[in-house]
């Protein structure tokens, strides 16, 4: 077998000489391709649905968490959905050749800023073998190379489709090694992968917080990602009561363990209706813990630890608070979260704005769910994961934010004196 280190580098050589050819690809192509691979999905049904049964069987024996499990788990329904994913990346306008702006310079010299792909993208993921596919999708249609490096426990999944994905690019007449994926479970893939500087350009880890802290503790290539999702909801005291418990069950317990799942709940001690937001949340299945003034409210409640207010559960488990007011709530969210997404729910636009304003997350929400923390709904089409950093991109990252740009200047004979 091919050690790790010298596997990235064929990989990456590969996928350099890929994206030389995806450059000249025009956006018929790229989109004819998607096509033809959302259809190979479909096609390949039985082989994806039997190689994430190998999967899910694996893990039942490992003792993964109904959260993980949830996350590998491909059903008919879920395939279609990735298909279905796929297939609207394709229709989706390219962003490549973009005209960000234009200038022209007293001179006559006209200065564009254009949008151009990223080059090779190393992505590296945990669980969810739909990533296999969104990303592929979106590198491939924002004209760049990929190397994918799934999670030991779905390579039975991630390995089915990606043939599937490659036969599609392949029938389009494009280069099977635009879309690579890393096929040995062996960590030092990854580690190589990080050191890949010059025949990868960017690494996006999406995964826990152990795989996110590796990626960016061991880089030499730049990173986007994010290392948490404590995302939070803020019930001010002039909540709609109706939408607040409409929002705070869905926030959390639509599903438990995406990134956008609320994992602190803070309710304004004015607010008139807190026993009733905390009952629906009991009675849904979440076990709650809360601050002494939140104990009081139900005794089903458990008492939070410092700890809780800085943990993504990903499971139904929730902290909840009681703050004064919207500036007590903005510090706290500034001392526990992570800068991924936030929600204020109030009838007061006022207060709402403020919210928008100081709230130092990716994603800000007024009166609605953070599950819709998410590419899709955006819509971006499928999304390569969120982005908490400042940097290039920042929230969720689609075909935009698999480009960068370079200057294109156009003159007619000018020389500088």
């Amino acid at each position: 077998m091919t050690e790790p280190a010298q596997l990235i580098s064929d990989m990456g050589r590969k996928a350099r000489s890929a994206f030389s050819i995806l450059t000249g690809v025009s956006d018929a192509q790229k989109s004819a391709a998607l096509t033809a691979a959302a259809r190979q999905l479909r096609a390949h049904q039985d082989s994806i649905l039997a190689a994430n049964q190998r999967d899910m069987a694996s893990a039942r024996d490992r003792d993964l968490t109904d959260a993980m499990l949830d996350r590998l788990m491909i059903d008919a329904d879920r395939l279609e959905a990735i298909a279905a994913a796929v297939e609207h990346v394709a229709v989706l306008p390219d962003p490549v050749g973009q005209v960000i702006d234009r200038t022209e310079r007293p001179n006559g010299l006209v200065m564009e800023r254009v949008r151009v792909p990223l080059g090779v993208i190393g992505i590296i993921y945990e669980s969810r073998p739909n990533v296999t596919a969104d990303a592929a999708a979106l590198a491939l249609r924002s004209g760049n190379a990929v190397i994918l490096r799934g999670g030991s426990e779905a390579i039975q999944s991630n390995g089915a489709i990606h043939a599937a994905m490659v036969a599609g690019v392949v029938e389009a007449g494009l280069p099977a090694d635009a879309i690579q994926l890393v096929q040995t479970t062996d960590r030092a893939a990854v580690g190589a992968m990080l050191k890949a500087a010059g025949l990868i350009d960017i690494i996006i880890p999406r995964g826990g917080k152990s795989l996110v802290k590796r990626v960016q503790d061991e880089a030499r290539v730049p990173v986007l990602a994010h290392l948490d999702g404590i995302c939070h909801s803020y019930i001010g005291k002039d909540a709609d009561p109706d939408k607040a418990l409409a929002i705070a069950v869905n926030a959390k317990m639509r599903r438990t363990g995406i990134c956008g799942a609320m994992e602190t709940l803070l309710i304004d001690q004015d607010y008139p209706a807190p026993g009733a937001l905390v009952r629906a949340l009991l009675e849904s299945g979440c076990e709650v813990r809360g601050d002494d003034s939140i104990l009081e409210l139900d005794e089903r409640i458990v008492p939070a630890e410092a700890s809780d207010w800085d943990t993504e559960y990903l499971a139904p488990v929730l902290s909840v608070a009681m703050v004064n007011g919207v500036d007590e709530a903005l510090d706290h969210i500034a001392d526990h979260g992570s800068h991924h997404t936030d929600v204020i729910v109030t009838e007061d636009s006022a207060m709402a704005e403020k919210f928008i304003l100081r709230a130092d997350s990716a994603i800000v929400m007024h009166n609605t769910s953070s599950q819709f923390a998410d590419g899709g709904e955006f819509g971006l089409g499928a999304e390569i994961g969120i982005s908490t950093g400042r940097l290039h991109a920042r929230g969720p990252v689609a075909l935009e934010g698999l480009t960068t740009y370079k200057w294109v200047v156009r003159g007619t004979g000018q020389v500088r004196a």
